[in-house]
């Protein structure tokens, strides 16, 4: 790697703690449909190796059946009321930024370093998380946004990642990748991008050994000379 042209962010997790919202606005949602679902914690740590919530709700009727279960083709309608619940939640005020991440995403702005989404979450989720931690669409905060309905196949497959370096026009070398979870290390590094991992309450008892560091948070590299010095070859 010989500069850094482009930050790329997963969202869950990394740009924001947001996977007991996620949790919270699922038990809602299933609650109100009377469908006797009730994801506790133990359960969507496991659910979570899942990527998207459409594909985990199948897992866990697939996986943890019997029960009141709907019929697959509701499940499309059902997760986009899950959704709206979710954005209502987050514009609440029930989600803050993880530490670093504002000051690295303001100081890759001031040195020209483009910052890009690649996330399995749906276009809207990132929408309501960027109106609620910087009061603006996605689309003002992100130079490019590469989302989970976007692309055939989702983390650990690296076609998100891949969709957000096709619209950036860069190539792998000069990214970085920001994730917390197994499956979105894999997904960058499939890409061919180096990944920098700071796991969460949900991921922190996965494997990274393919990341090009594990940290405890992300304000050990809140800016762009921070990053600079975790890989001494970048310029």
């Amino acid at each position: 790697m010989s500069s850094i042209r482009a930050l790329i962010f997963d969202v869950d997790g990394t740009l924001a703690e947001t996977e007991e919202l996620h949790r919270r606005a699922f038990n809602e949602t299933f609650a109100e449909e009377g469908l006797g679902w009730r994801w506790d914690r133990d359960l969507y740590r496991e659910l979570l190796k899942t990527t998207g919530g459409k594909e985990r709700m199948r897992a866990d009727i697939r996986d943890h059946g019997p029960k009141v279960a709907p019929d697959d083709a509701k499940i499309p309608e059902i997760h986009k009321r899950k959704t709206a619940r979710y954005a209502a939640l987050m514009a609440a005020g029930e989600i803050a930024l993880r530490p670093g991440i504002a000051a690295l995403i303001e100081d890759a702005r001031a040195r020209d370093v483009r910052v890009a989404v690649a996330t399995t979450t749906n276009l809207p989720n990132v929408d309501a998380l960027t109106r609620a931690c910087w009061g603006k669409p996605a689309d003002e905060v992100f130079d490019v946004i590469a989302a989970g309905d976007m692309v055939a196949a989702k983390k650990p497959a690296p076609d998100v990642y891949l969709l957000a370096l096709e619209r950036l026009g860069l190539d792998p070398a000069d990214c970085l990748a920001f994730e917390d979870s197994r499956n979105g290390l894999l997904s960058a590094r499939a890409a061919g991008l180096r990944c920098i991992v700071s796991p969460g309450p949900y991921t922190a008892d996965q494997d990274f050994a393919e990341a090009g560091a594990v940290l405890d948070c992300f304000s050990e590299v809140s800016t762009i000379d921070r990053l600079r010095a975790l890989f001494p070859v970048i310029a």
